[in-house]
C-alpha cells in the first residue's frame, strides 16, 4: 500500500511539473490531434495499396501453416474471398505504416515532454516496432503452428475439418496481433517508469503477481493443456518484464535526481 501510495504521489508530482511547460489551449490539442488522425491515415491507405500489389503472396503466406498439414480454407459466402484479400492487404498495410503512424503518435504528445526526454523518439520508434514483430514472428513460426497441429490434427483427427475463411482469419489475428501487443510489456513499463508511476523497486516487489499474469495469458493462446508448451509460451513474457525492470531502473526520475545529486 505504501509503495501504491508513493507511485501516485510521484505521478501527482510529475503532472503538476509538466503542468508548468507551455501549453495549447483545448482547440490547438483538437487541431493537433484531428492533424494526425489524418495524417496516420493517409499512411495507413498507402500501406494498404503497397500491400495489395503483392496480396497474392501475402494471401500464401496467411495460409502457409494451414497448408503445412494438408489442409486448406474455405468460403461459404460470395464475399469471402475479396474480403480476405483486403484483410491481408490492411493488416500487412498497418504494419508496413506503423513506424509513420507511431511518429504521428509521437508528434502529438511530444509538446508534453521536456527536451531531455524527447531524444527517446528513435528509440522509441525501433523498439515499438521491433517487439510487435518479434511476438508477431513468434505467434506465426511457433504458437500459430503448434494450435493448428493440435487443434486440427491431433484432436480433430476422427472428423472431417471445414476452416472457413472468416474463422481462420480471426484465430490468425487473435495470436498474432494478441502476442504481438503482448511483446510491447517492456515499452508500457517505459512511459509508467518515464512519468513515476512505477518504480523499479514496485515492479520487482510485485513480480509474482506478473508471473501469475503471464502464465494466465500463456494458458489462454496456449492451444495444449502440457505445462511444458505453456512454459514455452511464458518464458519470452517474463524475460521481457524482466528487461521492462531494467528499463524502469533506466528511466526513472528518482535514478537520475539521485545521479544530479551525486554529480553536484
Amino acid at each position: 500500500m505504501v509503495d501504491a501510495a508513493d507511485a501516485i504521489d510521484k505521478a501527482r508530482a510529475a503532472v503538476s511539473e509538466r503542468a508548468e511547460l507551455p501549453g495549447m489551449s483545448l482547440m490547438e490539442h483538437l487541431d493537433e490531434l484531428r492533424r494526425r488522425i489524418v495524417h496516420s491515415a493517409a499512411y495507413l491507405i498507402a500501406g494498404f495499396a503497397f500491400a495489395w500489389i503483392f496480396r497474392i503472396r501475402l494471401l500464401h503466406f496467411l495460409q502457409a501453416p494451414l497448408l503445412k498439414v494438408g489442409k486448406s480454407l474455405v468460403f461459404t459466402h460470395p464475399m469471402d474471398a475479396l474480403n480476405l484479400y483486403l484483410y491481408v492487404a490492411l493488416l500487412a498495410g498497418a504494419i508496413v505504416a506503423s513506424p509513420f503512424i507511431l511518429f504521428q503518435v509521437w508528434l502529438f504528445i511530444a509538446p508534453g515532454l521536456y527536451q531531455k526526454e524527447k531524444r527517446f523518439v528513435w528509440p522509441f520508434m525501433g523498439a515499438t516496432v521491433t517487439l510487435f514483430l518479434l511476438g508477431a514472428a513468434f505467434g506465426y513460426y511457433y504458437v500459430l503452428p503448434g494450435a493448428i497441429k493440435i487443434l486440427v490434427i491431433d484432436f480433430g483427427h476422427d472428423f472431417t475439418p471445414m476452416i472457413t475463411i472468416e474463422d481462420y482469419s480471426s484465430f490468425f489475428l487473435s495470436i498474432i496481433l494478441g502476442l504481438g501487443i503482448s511483446f510491447e510489456l517492456p515499452i508500457l513499463i517505459f512511459f509508467l517508469a518515464l512519468f513515476g508511476i512505477v518504480s523499479p523497486r514496485f515492479l520487482w516487489k510485485n513480480i509474482r503477481y506478473a508471473i501469475l499474469a503471464v502464465f494466465i495469458v500463456a494458458a489462454v493462446i496456449c492451444p495444449s493443456p502440457d505445462p511444458w508448451t505453456m512454459c514455452i509460451y511464458a518464458i519470452p513474457m517474463l524475460a521481457l518484464y524482466v528487461v521492462g525492470i531494467l528499463v524502469a531502473w533506466w528511466v526513472h526520475p528518482d535514478r537520475k535526481r539521485s545521479k544530479e545529486a551525486a554529480a553536484s
